[in-house]
């Protein structure tokens, strides 16, 4: 793979550098194309079926269904009930996931936590379980490969000592800043609020000292539309680059409201998903 390149915008007279993952590949890009990294390179042989669980609007999902397809693995993924809208839908990351040969199963919400917490215990050798969004141990080597990418590149950049990247369950910013101790990993909780975000990274390890979670002013519910994120979307792509709907937004608001050093904004991708968000920002 080439190493994605790094572009740079103008927000609010500030200029940022963007490492461009979200260019890696129209589905399987951003960091889930790192967690995912490991088991891109692992031998087809080895597995034979994929199990992950979460949302439908989850780009993990859409992701780990590109990776399958390329693969020849089964894809199983479970979720709590659809709606009928959703289920009819032909556009977004579900009906994307669906194409690529997603098998989808569904979980009554009172049995959901206990039939995901057994999936674990019923794996063969030839079945691998991917953590919802893709919170995966063997997701570290993927932040390693981008933590050298991000080594070279930033070596024509002295005056950057940060870089940024949003988080859902954090692995992607834990193991990058484990991987890049020498600079600053700013991240935002964009699931649940900063305690919650930690309690997951806690999970992975102790927390690197070089870590910060902007906290973001005001509560956010998970893809939910706010006209604020909407402004940000729309001021980004004028600029020259579309982010994703879901977490892009509040992390720069989070940067520029509580930052001020020169910073590099990973582009975590996920921008297929912005299809069915846009309808959402529309229906409101």
């Amino acid at each position: 793979m080439k190493i994605s390149p790094l572009s740079k915008i103008t927000l609010d007279g500030r200029e940022f550098l963007v490492k461009r993952d979200d260019l890696i590949d129209p589905f399987l890009a951003g960091n889930k194309y790192r967690k995912l990294y490991t088991l891109l390179q692992t031998p087809i042989e080895k597995y034979t079926t994929i199990i992950s669980y979460g949302g439908t609007q989850s780009n993990a999902m859409l992701a780990i269904a590109a990776m399958c397809k390329t693969k020849g693995w089964k894809f199983i993924y479970y979720t709590k009930p659809l709606s009928t809208q959703q289920k009819e839908s032909s556009v977004g990351n579900y009906a994307n996931a669906l194409a690529l040969g997603m098998e989808h199963r569904e979980i009554e919400h009172a049995l959901y936590r206990d039939c995901i917490a057994s999936l674990r215990l019923n794996l063969d050798e030839a079945t691998f379980l991917v953590d919802q969004g893709g919170a995966v141990v063997e997701a570290q080597k993927g932040l390693e490969v981008l933590a050298d990418e991000l080594r070279e590149q930033l070596n024509a950049h002295p005056e950057i000592k940060a870089v940024a990247t949003p988080s859902g369950t954090g692995t992607t910013a834990f193991f990058l800043a484990q991987a890049l101790p020498e600079y600053r990993v700013y991240t935002t909780p964009c699931v649940g609020d900063a305690a919650y975000l930690k309690e997951q990274m806690h999970a992975l390890g102790d927390m690197p000292k070089n870590l910060s979670i902007l906290q973001p002013k005001k509560k956010y519910h998970f893809a939910k539309p706010y006209e604020e994120f909407y402004a940000m979307y729309e001021k980004l792509k004028g600029e020259g680059i579309e982010f994703d709907l879901l977490y892009a937004p509040a992390m720069w608001q989070a940067l520029l409201e509580q930052t001020e050093e020169k910073i590099l904004y990973i582009h975590s991708g996920g921008v297929s998903g912005n299809e069915s968000m846009l309808q959402r920002y529309k229906v409101n």
